[in-house]
């Protein structure tokens, strides 16, 4: 009979209070090849995509070519310009930190995001949760982002290494995420989801199976007998 087994995150918008530094790290790149991003667009269109999916959203928006030498600068220049930020900001969500220690203390946690690793393991130290986390899935390490399922599959397969004689399902998995790609490509996985509504309303997460305002309101206990109620 399946149960929870395993508990695999999204980092911006779930664990790091981030959207608004990629937001403007973006900004300040495209400004500077004459593409200019509002911060409504931004969140309508362009929140849940790695860095990559960013860039080549904008350029093609905006009439431009698609190269693979000026969609890497481009990705380059705004991942320099938000590491500086985040150097200078602890942006860990209200109620992360227990949400991550309670869970660490009965299952193995991954993390499949769209940042690259660095960004990720700089604020997890910042945050004193780095050790929590038993593997992490960052953009460097896929070739499709979400909605694909790759980033959580590839979690996944990272958290089974680890414990080879009890592999575990993706339907013992909950993902935490707060975004329509991610809730999408977690159950395209064959996750069960917690969507969290940080940087969108409930109404734009309504397809997960379980929905917060914050991880500061949920016990895994909870989530556990709400959504493997057989167990």
């Amino acid at each position: 009979m399946l149960s929870l087994r395993a508990v695999i995150f999204d980092f911006d918008g779930v664990i790091a209070d981030t959207e608004p530094l990629h937001y403007e790290g973006l900004r300040r790149t495209l400004a500077a090849v004459g593409i200019t991003l509002s911060e409504s667009d931004y969140y309508a269109d362009y929140l849940g995509f790695d860095d990559h999916g960013c860039v080549v959203a904008a350029l093609q928006a905006h009439g431009r070519p698609i190269d693979r030498e000026t969609v890497r600068d481009l990705m380059q220049k705004k991942a320099v310009a938000y590491l500086a930020s985040i150097r200078d900001h602890l942006v860990i969500f209200p109620g992360v930190r227990e949400f991550v220690q309670e869970a660490a203390a009965s299952f193995p946690l991954a993390i499949a995001s769209g940042a690259l690793r660095r960004e990720i393991e700089l604020i997890l130290d910042q945050a004193g949760i780095r050790k929590a986390f038993q593997h992490i899935t960052s953009a460097e390490d896929v070739t499709h982002g979400k909605p694909d399922p790759q980033p959580f599959l590839h979690a996944l397969a990272g958290l089974n290494r680890q414990q080879p004689a009890q592999p575990i399902a993706p339907e013992s998995c909950l993902v935490i995420e707060d975004s329509l790609p991610g809730i999408r490509a977690a159950k395209a996985a064959g996750m069960k989801v917690l969507a969290v509504a940080n940087t969108h309303t409930t109404q734009d997460l309504h397809e997960a199976h379980a929905i917060s305002h914050s991880l500061n309101d949920q016990r895994l206990a909870e989530l556990r007998a709400r959504l493997w109620p057989s167990v």
